[in-house]
C-alpha cells in the first residue's frame, strides 16, 4: 500500500457502521489496518451476509485475523499485537471492551503509546450513554435532523451520512491521526471518545452561528440553505428526473435568470423572503417545460451553480466523476474511490475483504511472529 499513512499499525475490533467507515479511510490512506474477526460459527446463521463479500466496500483494503475473545490465549495474542500497534480502533457499547479485559487501561499497559479510537452514538459518559440508538436518534438529537425536510413534512432522515459517517466515522479517523500524531512527540497514547451526537453538532457549525446571528429560522424550509430559496433547491422537470440550482452569489442569480429565458420583474429581488414561496413555485413551472438532459446542456459547466441530480447508477458514469475517477471498479463492483487525494503520496484501494481470519499466519509472520509460534497458535485451535 501507499499513501500518506504508510507505516502506521492499526487494529480495528469488526463491527458496523461508523468503525468500519473509519477503518477504511485509514487504509485507502496506507495504514496496514487489521481487522479482529469474530471466529466464525457454522452452526450460526449469519444476519449479515454480505459483510465478509466483495459487497462489504467497507472492509476493503485490510486482512482479517478471527479470534474468539472468550479465549484467554485468544486475548492474549491480541494484546501481543496491541503492544506492536501504533491505534486500535472500535465501536462497542461502553464497557464492552473493558469487561473482554481489553479496555484502554490494559491495553495502554501494554503498550503506553496506543491511541485508543471509540466510537458510538451517545459518547462514553452521559446519561444516555448506555442506551441503543442509531444514526437518526443521534443527528435527531444534535439539533441537526429538524432543520432537514420539507415544511409540511417530518425532518427527512438523511440517510446514515450525517450520525454514522460524517459525525462518527470521519470524527473518528480525524481523531485518531491527530492523537498519533500527538504520540509522535509526547511517546504517550491516548483515548479518542468520538460521539456521533458530538459530531453530527459540530457539523451543524455554520447553522448554530447563524441562528445566534439570527439569520437561521428553527422552521424547515425557511432558510437560505433548507430549500426555503427559490435559487438553492431541487426541482422536477418533465421527464419526472431532477436538477439543483445553487445560485446563491448575485451574480450567479443574474446569470440563471439570463440563461433560463426569465424576464419576470419579480425575480429581480432575489433576497425579499416574502416572495421566495411564489418565486418557488413559478421556478418549478418553469424548470418543468424541459427535460433533464435539456436543463444540462443549457446550464451545465456555467456559472449558473447546477447539477444534474443523479441517481447511484448514473453518477459514475457521468463525464466529471469518470474524467476525475471519482469511481473504481473491483471485482465488478463500482465504489467510490478514495478521498481526498495527495500530489505525492497518492491513496489507493486495497484488495477486497478477506474472509474472516483468512490472513491470520501472514499478519503474524509480517508483526513478527516466528513460523513455529504461529504454528503453535494454529496447532492449540487460536488461529
Amino acid at each position: 500500500m501507499t499513501g500518506p499513512l504508510k507505516g502506521l499499525k492499526v487494529i480495528e475490533m469488526v463491527g458496523i457502521g461508523p468503525c468500519p467507515f473509519a477503518a477504511m479511510m485509514l487504509a485507502d490512506m496506507g495504514a496496514d489496518v487489521i481487522r479482529i474477526d469474530r471466529k466464525p460459527d457454522p452452526k450460526a446463521p449469519n444476519p449479515y451476509p454480505m459483510l465478509g463479500t466483495k459487497f462489504d466496500v467497507m472492509a476493503r483494503g485490510r486482512r482479517s485475523l478471527a479470534l474468539d475473545l472468550k479465549d484467554p490465549r485468544a486475548r492474549q495474542l491480541l494484546l501481543d499485537l496491541i503492544a506492536r500497534a501504533d491505534v486500535l480502533v472500535e465501536g462497542f457499547r461502553p464497557g464492552v471492551m473493558e469487561r473482554l479485559g481489553l479496555g484502554p487501561d490494559a491495553c495502554m499497559d501494554r503498550n503506553p503509546r496506543l491511541v485508543y479510537g471509540r466510537v458510538t452514538g451517545w459518547g462514553q459518559t452521559g446519561p444516555l450513554s448506555q442506551a441503543a440508538g442509531h444514526d437518526l436518534n443521534y443527528v435527531a438529537l444534535s439539533g441537526m435532523l429538524h432543520a432537514v425536510g420539507r415544511a409540511d413534512s417530518p425532518p427527512a432522515p438523511p440517510l446514515n451520512l450525517v450520525g454514522d459517517f460524517g459525525g462518527g466515522a470521519m470524527m473518528l479517523a480525524f481523531g485518531v491521526v491527530c492523537a498519533a500524531f500527538e504520540a509522535k512527540n509526547s511517546g504517550r497514547g491516548q483515548v479518542v471518545d468520538a460521539a456521533m451526537t458530538d459530531g453530527a453538532a459540530l457539523l451543524g457549525a455554520m447553522m448554530y452561528g447563524l441562528r445566534a446571528f439570527g439569520s437561521w429560522s428553527d422552521a424547515r424550509e425557511a432558510n437560505l440553505l433548507d430549500g426555503g430559496a427559490p435559487f438553492y433547491d431541487c426541482y422536477a422537470c418533465a421527464d419526472g428526473k431532477f436538477i439543483s440550482i445553487g445560485a446563491i452569489e448575485p451574480q450567479f442569480y443574474a446569470e440563471l435568470l439570463s440563461l433560463v429565458g426569465v424576464e419576470d420583474p419579480q425575480f429581480g429581488k432575489q433576497w425579499r423572503q416574502a416572495d421566495w414561496p411564489e418565486l418557488k413555485q413559478k421556478f418549478a413551472a418553469l424548470f418543468a417545460t424541459r427535460t433533464r438532459a435539456e436543463w444540462s446542456e443549457l446550464l451545465e459547466g456555467t456559472d449558473v451553480c447546477f447539477a444534474p441530480v443523479l441517481d447511484m447508477a448514473e453518477a459514475p458514469r457521468h463525464p466529471h466523476n469518470a474524467a476525475r475517477g471519482t469511481f473504481v471498479e473491483r471485482e465488478g463492483v463500482t465504489q467510490p474511490a478514495p478521498a481526498p487525494r495527495f500530489s505525492r503520496t497518492q491513496a489507493e484501494i486495497g484488495p477486497p475483504p478477506s474472509a474472516p481470519g483468512q490472513d491470520g499466519a501472514a499478519v503474524l509472520d509480517d508483526w513478527g511472529w516466528s513460523p513455529a509460534s504461529v504454528e503453535a497458535l494454529r496447532r492449540a485451535g487460536v488461529l
